[in-house]
Parts: C-alpha cells; structure tokens; sequence
C-alpha cells in the first residue's frame, strides 16, 4: 500500500510539474502574441510615417514646381517688356501742363486718396489724368521745386505729384496693355512727374447716377442689373489674372465710370501696384480713417488681420449691388436690408424712382449681395461660380425686356419736364469724376 500511496504522490508532483509547465508555456506564447502585435503596430506606424513623409515630400515638390513656373512667367513678362517697345504713350511735362491749362481748378473734375485728377485734350482726344500723391517723406518738396522753377505760374494748391523713382514703371507698362470692355483704359502716363491719363468718361460716376446728382434722370432696372453683371465681369478677370490676382482694394460706386452709353467701367486698377506698399496702404487706410462712407466698403477681416485678398473685393462689391437697387448710402446698409427682408417690407427700400422693379428678381440681387457682405471671406460666395452666372441671369432678364438697353420713356419725359434740356445735360457730365 506504501508503494501505491508513493506512486500516485509521484504521479500528482508529475502532473503539477507538466501544468506548471503548460501555464509557462501559455504565458511564453502569450508574450510572443503581444510583441508580434507591438512589431505589427509599429510597422504600420512606420509605413503610415514614410506615406506622409512621401506626400509632404510631393507635395514640397509641386509647391517649388508651382513657384517656379510662377516666377519664370513672370520674369517672362518682364523680359518680353524689358525688350520691346514702350507700348504706352509718353507725355512730357510740358503736354501734361498745356493740357490741363498748368493744373488750373477749373479743369480739376475729381479728388480721390491716390490724388486730383484734371479732364484735358491729348492728341485730340477727351482724357482724364490723374496725379498721383507721393510718399510725403519723399516726392513732395522735390515736385514742388522742379515744377515750379519750370512753371511759375502753377498753382500747386493740393497737387502733389509721385516721384517716379518710387513708381514700377514695369507695371505701368502691364496696365497700360491689360484691355478689358469694362475697365477703363490707361492711355498713357508721364513718368517724370506721376501723371496717368485715362480715357475720359462722359456720363461720370456710378454714384452720381444713383444719388440723381445735379438733376441727372434715375438708372432704369435693366440698366442697373447689367451694369452689376459688367463690373462682376471686369473684377473676375482681374481676380484670375497670373501669375498673381490683381485686387482692386478700392471697389465703390464712386469707381465706376460710365461711358455715353452708360456701359460701366472699373477705374484705378491696379493703381495699388504703381506705387510702394508703404503708399498703397496708406491710401487704404486714409480710407479706413476718412468718412464712414468710405469706410463701409472695406473688407471687416481686412480691418482686423491687414491681409487682403479677392475677397476683400467681393464684400466691397456686396455692398454696391445693395446700393445699386437702393440708392441708399453704405453706412448700416446691410443691416437695413436684411431686417426689410426678415420684416417683409423690402419692396419699400427698393429705389423709389424705379416705379417697375421686378420685386422677386431684385430679392434675388440683394439676397446674392447680402450674401457678399458676410463677416468672414470663407463665408462669401465665389465670384466666378456664383456671384456671376447670377448676376448674368439677372441682366438677360432685362435684355430681353428692353432689348435697346434704352431709359424708360417715362424718365426722359419726366426730366425733360424738369427743364433737363441737353445742354444742361453736358454741362452736369463735365463735373463727374468726383471721389476718383
């Protein structure tokens, strides 16, 4: 019974030693487990690792790639200007000075931040020519002296020209070839003192029209919408030019000039580039410290980050088309529409000297500008995409209405009747180039 009682204490020690030896072996292979999948992990880790290393690196490659094709089109453009005829016309001193009758008041038609601008006959052509302001610290004294030890009999009451050693003249020059049907065309420039000369626009300011300024006659709907589809054409192909978008910086109705035909055209393009930034921003922010009326238009990130972009110009155009179907100024505008709306009266802001606005279609033109003016750039529509084909649809609409694209019957009838006569007519479109 001894031996038994031994052998079976022997067989439990045995099977203990041989669970013992399982549990080793289960607790071995259940580290190995855990470390395959740690090894496992971090391979994968290591493979997602190199593939955004890979990307960031492709992408660093199409972003140099993308720069320097930007910058060797652009040095292309300025070499094919650096070694081909000026294309601008070159006035002299002396043109400029006979011209404007030395600068006398009585040819000064306007006075904007970048300076006064004089109406003149050059080559037996109307112009306009505006003389740009200097950087005070440097232009000032110099074109004071120079001008006039040459004409003594300039008064240089407000005149104050830009010293063109800070002026791109390269850029004068890319202006001067950018053609567009609703810009108004840089004809040519004097460099020694600052001058620009633009074709001359006979009906005046956007502004002027709307606010019926010296009795002009009230814009038709037909012809507002299309000239809101006209300045959204002009701003798009300045926002796609290459290698970098042209913003205008400055987009009121007070910039957009009416030809006899009152086909509307975007002044001061790209007078930003002309001169330093120091200048440019200067004038910008003249505008931002001048009167709210000018301050409504600018761009709210604008004022608190100081970074422009195409944006910046789709909240100043937001602003004019409300203006535009309102003849209202800026200040508050868009709180003034938006509550018509909310409180449905917006019929009753629409301008009252349009006696036939299509109400629902004008809803659309204000809910598109409304849209334009939102606080932040990401929340403003796309201009070519959106604000466009809109404001395209819109203008087809009064096409076809009023094919002839003519004023109303009634509004000629009824100036005429106000003694409007077409002299009195002419004499009102010699003061239109006020705030350019």
């Amino acid at each position: 019974m001894s031996q038994v009682r031994g052998i079976s204490q022997w067989k439990s020690k045995e099977a203990n030693k041989l669970e013992e030896v399982q549990h080793a072996q289960e607790a071995a292979l259940a580290i190995v487990e855990r470390e395959k999948q740690k090894c496992k992990a971090a391979v994968e880790v290591a493979y997602k690792a190199q593939r955004i290393a890979e990307l960031e690196s492709e992408k660093r490659k199409q972003a140099e790639m993308k720069f320097q094709k930007e910058a060797e089109e652009k040095q292309k453009v300025i070499d094919a200007l650096a070694y081909s005829e000026i294309r601008y016309r070159r006035y002299t001193m002396d043109e400029i000075a006979v011209a404007t009758n030395y600068f006398s008041s009585s040819e000064k038609v306007g006075e904007g931040g970048y300076g006064p601008v004089f109406k003149a006959t050059l080559d037996h052509t109307p112009v306009a020519i505006k003389v740009l302001r200097p950087d005070i610290s440097q232009g000032e004294k110099q074109f004071h002296r120079e001008v006039t030890s040459l004409y003594p009999q300039i008064l240089l009451i407000g005149i104050l020209s830009c010293n063109f050693s800070t002026m791109d003249i390269v850029q004068v020059e890319v202006l001067s070839r950018m053609r567009h049907p609703h810009m108004v065309i840089l004809l040519g420039a004097c460099p020694e003192y600052g001058c620009l000369v633009y074709e001359y626009m006979q009906n005046g300011s956007l502004e002027d029209r709307l606010f019926c300024r010296e009795g002009s006659r009230p814009l038709s709907w037909r012809i507002r919408f299309r000239i809101a589809a006209e300045i959204a054409t002009a701003l798009n192909f300045l926002h796609r030019t290459r290698p970098e978008p042209l913003v205008h910086r400055d987009l009121k109705p007070a910039n957009i000039l009416l030809d006899k035909n009152y086909v509307s055209k975007i002044s001061d393009v790209g007078l930003c580039r002309l001169v330093p930034p120091s200048i440019a921003d200067s004038v910008t922010q003249y505008h931002m410290t001048a009167a709210a009326g000018t301050f409504c238009y600018i761009d709210p990130e604008y004022q608190q980050t100081g970074m422009l972009g195409t944006k910046s110009d789709i909240y100043s155009l937001g602003v004019m088309l409300l203006q535009i179907i309102t003849a209202k100024p800026a200040m508050g505008l868009t709180h003034y529409v938006e509550t018509a709306i909310d409180t449905g009266r917006f019929a009753e802001i629409l301008d009252p000297t349009v006696h036939d606005w299509p109400v629902n279609e004008a809803l659309s033109f204000a809910k598109l500008a409304l849209q334009c003016c939102e606080l932040r750039r990401r929340d403003r529509p796309d201009l070519d995409s959106v604000i466009l084909p809109e404001l395209e649809r819109l203008r087809d609409l009064g096409s076809q209405n009023n094919p002839d694209g003519r004023f109303d019957d009634k509004y000629s009838q009824s100036q005429t009747s106000k003694g409007n006569s077409p002299k009195a007519m002419s004499q009102v479109n010699e003061n239109r180039f006020d705030h350019i």
